[in-house]
């Protein structure tokens, strides 16, 4: 604790700052927390604080010296007031990081105009330089810290500032790239963003609506700053008395769950980030490229709205994680769906509001007419309830019916994910996110075609072509004995090999496996007679068969074998998938992709060894062309040339088979 402490007292003091608005929200916030301390703690906390500040240097920098004044005082604290210490220290911080991003943010915006106005790099930096000079003219003596940030502000400008698209075409096109070149990578740009299950986000959501509500407040007094000095005084103080309040609630709360979170409860925290930033952030992330490229290459193609796509472990990485169970990843599908499905549903009935166009005012095409007349037959309960009060709006009549099919797919989703029995019954859903843009096209469609356009409608069919219904792609991840072990079981059970498969040379596993592996001879029975550790693994592969027979393949395409030492690490993965049907021997085309993650020096350093005698195996390179057909279509036609012919390996006469009675 006293090292906690320590370390926080060297933090507080740091440099003189210049930036007004900054200094200012700075000292707004060291107010309210330290009456917020004064209040819950008294002032003799507060004083210590002081005393710890003081002691510092005027650099910021605590004597590292055990017999200095500052150890001294940490060590007399008792352990209540030591507790206490560092939650105020830590209040602090999560308070000045919450003026970092507004700031941060705030100032983006203002760079990010100005640069697009100027249509030049150049002028940025003289734009930011500028800015925080009209902001320094009145110092503040901060009270207990912040000028840290304000310091890292100062002193990282202009490399941070330069880093957005609105200076990076500009950049491009001073040196002279060509733009050949530069359409050719925005063609093919495919970023996808990944998020692990580890480490475990701690932080509550409590806390997180807390720091929201905080951000919310310090807007708005930045707003009714803003006014005339008459008309804003009663207004701003009652932001900071309000400000005071939820810090107080805020102190009084646990910062940390009292109790495990499961894999569903870490699912829902990763799913935050989609809930309130990323699935509006992205499409805006996509109109930024686009505008930004056409101010300065006018006659080039942005790239698809989903080159940026994103992918979880979170429900699926079962790596040392017992209670990562095939149920646990299907839940987790239906769980991303529910979500998505949800933000789909609500958007599409702001649509319904917007959307009011009349018949008396505006045309519409024969297809959506015909699409109107075939979803009266389909969906007759919302024609019956709606048909009257929407008869000359035909736009906000089909809207009712999106809304309907995707409410019905939820319900189906809700039945999936509590693994019910689901009726053969005819209520009209949509399959797949494709089917669902292919209704908000069609509005689209008729709209342009009528000379108008809707934002939230664009911004809708964005969201849709990134996250589909599926919302992430979710990576499975096991270690590589995990395959091995489950095979010699299975092996074992089924008497095919006379020594165990784990007592086998890598030589001899790999021949094995390469014959088994060009053969559509099943290999597990239905009913499992194994282990739980086996029978985990081969369920594994049946669910995710079953999550891309329901989700589309794009649910899960990715096997990351972790630990992966060898050539049979990949193949005993492969052979597994062959018996889940989520890969074909006879056409070596697979559903998913065996991913092998060298982890230590020893499997790094042989890994250009392990992959090189995978790629010399005509099935594996077959795999990842696409099959066996696409291989002899791309010699045919020169894109693709094969060092060898594709031809069956035969067994090694080494290996001691039993022969099948």
């Amino acid at each position: 604790m006293s090292s906690l402490l320590y370390s926080f007292a060297q933090a507080v003091n740091i440099y003189p700052a210049s930036d007004l608005f900054l200094r200012h929200r700075l000292q707004v916030i060291e107010e309210l927390w330290e009456s917020v301390l004064r209040q819950e703690c008294g002032q003799k906390m507060v004083d210590l604080l002081r005393q710890l500040q003081d002691l510092c240097s005027p650099e910021g920098q605590a004597i590292n010296d055990p017999a200095s004044s500052l150890f001294k005082l940490i060590e007399q604290l008792n352990i209540n007031e030591a507790i206490r210490a560092a939650r105020a220290f830590a209040l602090y911080f999560q308070l000045i990081n919450i003026i970092e991003q507004d700031y941060e943010e705030r100032h983006q915006l203002t760079r990010y105009g100005a640069a697009t106005e100027s249509g030049t790099e150049e002028n940025l930096p003289n734009l930011i330089t500028s800015s925080y000079q009209e902001e320094a003219e009145s110092p503040i003596n901060s009270g207990l810290g912040g000028e840290l940030l304000v310091k890292s502000w100062q002193g990282n400008g202009n490399g941070k500032r330069q880093s957005t698209f609105a200076t990076l075409f500009p950049h491009l096109y001073k040196l002279n790239v060509p733009p050949q070149q530069i359409q050719r990578l925005i063609t093919q740009l495919d970023v996808q963003l990944v998020f692990t299950a580890h480490p475990t986000e701690i932080v509550r959501h409590t806390i997180r609506d807390k720091q929201r509500q905080v951000v919310q407040l310090l807007q708005q007094l930045e707003v009714v700053e803003k006014r005339p000095q008459g008309a804003k005084s009663w207004e701003a103080e009652e932001i900071r008395e309000q400000l005071l309040e939820d810090i107080r609630l805020w102190w009084r709360t646990d910062e940390l769950h009292q109790f495990k979170p499961s894999v569903l409860d870490e699912v829902d925290y990763a799913l935050h980030y989609f809930q309130e930033v990323l699935f509006d952030a992205i499409p805006d992330l996509y109109k930024r490229f686009k505008h930004t490229l056409a101010t300065t290459f006018p006659w080039l193609e942005p790239p698809s709205k989903n080159f940026c796509k994103f992918g979880s472990w979170v429900g699926a990485d079962r790596d040392g994680n017992p209670s990562v169970t095939p149920a646990i990843t299907w839940e987790t599908a239906c769980y991303q769906r529910n979500m998505v499905l949800e933000k789909y549903i609500k958007s599409v009935k702001r649509l319904i509001n917007l959307l009011s166009l009349s018949l008396h005012w505006s045309d519409i095409l024969p297809d959506l007419l015909e699409s109107l007349e075939l979803e009266q037959s389909q969906l007759s309960q919302v024609y019956d309830d709606l048909a009257l009060r929407y008869r000359q709006e035909p736009y906000r009549l089909k809207l009712s019916y999106v809304v309907k099919r995707l409410e019905n797919t939820q319900l189906r989703n809700l039945a999936l994910y509590k693994r019910e029995i689901l009726k053969s019954d005819s209520t009209p859903i949509y399959r797949s996110g494709a089917e669902f843009l292919a209704e908000l096209r069609l509005i689209e469609r008729n709209l342009k075609e009528t000379g108008l356009s809707c934002k939230e409608l664009e911004n809708l069919i964005c969201q849709v072509e990134i996250f589909g219904f599926n919302l992430t792609q979710l990576d499975i991840r096991q270690e590589s004995s995990r395959h091995s072990d489950t095979l010699n079981e299975i092996l074992a059970y089924l008497g095919i090999l006379s020594q165990p498969y784990n007592e086998l040379s890598e030589a001899e596993r790999v021949a094995w496996l390469v014959g088994e592996l060009q053969t559509r001879r099943p290999l597990i029975p239905a009913e499992l007679p194994f282990s739980d550790k086996t029978n985990d693994v081969i369920e594994t592969l049946r669910v995710l068969r079953a999550l891309q027979q329901e989700f589309g393949s794009n649910i899960c395409q990715t096997y990351i074998i972790s630990m992966c030492r060898e050539v049979s690490d990949v193949l005993e993965v492969l052979l597994l998938a062959k018996e889940a049907g989520l890969y074909d021997p006879g056409t070596a085309v697979g559903t998913i992709q065996v991913v092998p993650l060298f982890e230590t020096v020893e499997d790094l350093q042989r890994s250009k060894s392990v992959m090189g005698q995978l790629f010399e195996l005509p099935l594996y390179r077959a795999l990842l062309a696409g099959g066996y057909a696409a291989v002899k279509a791309g010699e045919a036609g020169g894109d693709y040339p094969s060092p060898t012919p594709y031809l069956p390996i035969p067994p090694s006469p080494s290996l001691p088979l039993i022969p099948n009675p």
